[in-house]
Formats: structure tokens, C-alpha cells, sequence
């Protein structure tokens, strides 16, 4: 009896002890929330019924008119001189002009500065009037979008914007992978394209196009001949004097002779 007793009491003891330990203890089932303002947005929903907010609009200024030439050829780079030239010229305000106001396009053949450099150590670039840069740098100038497949089936000479006929003949001509551009003077080919949209065609040259119009020499006009003399009876042409000194003298003669025949035959009279 005695031992069911210390049994049991031992048992009671254990148990009141294991409650209260296991009482005193935090619960670790269900942590702790986060505070609300720290809880991390909820993933967005992927079914085809949820609403997204619309996304922010950031104002982005339009460019408004065709692309700037010379912003290409000074990102392109290699263009120093051409570009110098087109500013003193204002080509770039013919060139907006032609892309802002006609739907036909504008092809530019663009010289390196290594292009340059013959004429600029020669002296002969400097040596150009004013009207003539105007004309060279239209001479690389074509009013009208050329692309590369176009390069195959253009009618030669081409237009540029310095005019057109013999002394501004521009010939394209294509040989297998090759584009070639002649003037008569130059002749050289497309190396690479700098630039191309449905509007504007950039195409880099390693020659300077050389016009003949400008370049080349001159025959010279024949002199013109003296005028000829006009045949008119009228009063207004001069009578050129005769010497009459020689009848004078004759008469004179006859005149002292006669008179010394009646001299003689008064004084011998029949």
C-alpha cells in the first residue's frame, strides 16, 4: 500500500512540475507579425482578371524635324573637314530644308579628312571662291534618297544639288559588292555607310569628288573677229578725198601755152 502511495505521489509531483514548465514557455507555433507598415507588398497577380495601375509617364521631349546631319558626321567621327565645310557653306540648312520639306530624301557622299588632304597640302581647297565650296560640297549632295539596292539601277549621271550636264556629271556604278563613284576626275567607292533611315543615306568616300565644272580647265572662248565694215550708199559714208594735185598742174601747163602761142602770134602778125 505504501508503495502505490509513493507512487502515485511521485507521479502528481511530476506532472504539476512538467505544467508549469511548459506554461512558463512563449508559444513558437505562430511567430510574431511584423509591424504593418514594414510587411512587403503582396506579389502581383498574374490572372488576367486583376487591374495593374497604370505605369508612370516620365515627359520625354520629341524631337521634332529630320535628323541633324552634322551631329551624325561628328558621332560617325573622321568628317573635321567636311563638316567645317558644310557650316561655312550653310549646306546644312539647304540639307534640312530638303528633308523637312520633300518626301524624295537626301544621299550625302561624305569625304574623310584623309580625302581631304591632297587638296588642303596643295593649296587648291583654299584657293576655291566662296561660290565655288557652295559647289563642291552640293556636288556630294543628291536631292533624293538613294539606298544600296537603289545604287543598281539608278540612270546616270545623277542629280546633285550643284546642278547637272557634262561640267556635273556624277556616275554610280555598281561591280559585284562594289559601289563606285566617278566625276571625271575622281574615281572612287562607297566604304562604308555611315548612316541610313527612309529618309536620309550617309555613304562614306576616301576621295574627294572633284566636279569639272570646277577642277577642270577651261577652253578657252575663240577671240572674236573685227567687225566688218557695213555697205551703205547713204549720205553717212565718208567720201575719201582724191589727189587732184597732178590735173591742177596740167591745166596750169596747157594754160602757159596757150597763152605763148597768142604772144607769139601777135607779135608776127599774117
Amino acid at each position: 500500500m505504501k508503495n502505490h502511495f509513493s507512487v502515485f505521489l511521485f507521479s502528481a509531483i511530476f506532472l504539476f512540475l512538467h505544467c508549469n514548465q511548459t506554461l512558463s514557455q512563449s508559444p513558437t507555433a505562430a511567430p510574431a507579425k511584423a509591424p504593418a507598415a514594414a510587411s512587403a507588398p503582396p506579389p502581383a497577380s498574374t490572372s488576367s482578371s486583376a487591374q495593374a495601375s497604370p505605369p508612370v509617364m516620365v515627359p520625354v521631349q520629341v524631337s521634332k524635324g529630320p535628323v541633324n546631319v552634322i551631329k551624325i558626321l561628328q558621332k560617325a567621327g573622321g568628317f573635321a573637314v567636311f563638316i567645317r565645310l558644310i557650316k561655312s557653306t550653310q549646306e546644312d540648312i539647304q540639307v534640312f530644308s530638303q528633308l523637312n520639306d520633300s518626301r524624295d530624301g537626301v544621299t550625302i557622299f561624305a569625304p574623310t579628312d584623309g580625302a581631304f588632304s591632297t587638296i588642303i597640302k596643295s593649296g587648291v581647297l583654299n584657293s576655291l571662291s566662296d561660290h565655288q565650296k557652295i559647289e563642291l560640297v552640293q556636288f556630294h549632295i543628291i536631292p533624293k534618297i538613294l539606298t544600296t539596292a537603289n545604287f543598281q539601277t539608278v540612270s546616270n549621271p545623277i542629280t546633285t544639288l550643284a546642278g547637272s550636264g557634262s561640267r556635273f556629271a556624277l556616275d554610280v556604278i555598281t561591280t559585284e559588292n562594289m559601289v563606285n563613284v566617278t566625276s571625271g576626275l575622281t574615281n572612287t567607292s562607297v566604304s562604308a555607310i555611315v548612316y541610313t533611315d527612309s529618309q536620309l543615306a550617309i555613304y562614306q568616300v576616301d576621295k574627294v569628288l572633284l566636279p569639272l565644272d570646277i577642277f577642270a580647265p577651261k577652253s578657252l572662248a575663240p577671240a572674236p573677229s573685227p567687225p566688218k565694215p557695213k555697205k551703205d550708199d547713204g549720205a553717212d559714208t565718208p567720201v575719201v578725198p582724191k589727189d587732184i594735185s597732178g590735173a591742177v598742174s596740167c591745166v596750169m601747163l596747157n594754160t602757159m601755152l596757150i597763152s605763148g602761142v597768142i604772144i607769139v602770134a601777135a607779135a608776127f602778125p599774117l
